[in-house]
């Protein structure tokens, strides 16, 4: 189950449970909504209640950021795992965007929000 919050150029996300492919693509549409309306989109994903995830999710993921890499200018992942530590970095590598992980949601909240 995902939660997901419109900000001004923000996409806001949190991940309770399994996040399934349902889960992304509804936060696919509305990353794709933000970017329709206010060009690039900064993001923000807490991670730390997520159960798992699916492979499928994991290769959406990958395929999303690639395709729409020049959409986004900044990704703040929260987690506490080191796994989804290196999934983020991996995902890094098909955009431009700055992403970095934080273990603390208020760090990743005011760095996201920053110019």
């Amino acid at each position: 189950m995902i939660t997901i919050e419109l900000r001004s150029h923000l996409v806001n996300v949190g991940v309770l449970g399994q996040f399934t492919l349902a889960d992304f693509k509804e936060l696919e549409d509305a990353v794709m909504y933000k970017i329709k309306f206010e060009g690039r989109v900064n993001l923000l994903i807490d991670l730390r209640d997520m159960a798992r995830f699916t492979v499928d999710v994991a290769w959406e993921e990958i395929k999303f950021t690639r395709e729409h890499r020049f959409d986004l200018w900044k990704i703040a992942v929260v987690t506490d795992s080191q796994w989804i530590t290196w999934s983020t970095w991996l995902t890094s590598l098909f955009t431009p965007a700055e992403t970095r992980v934080f273990d603390d949601y208020n760090l990743a909240s005011d760095w996201v929000a920053s110019v």
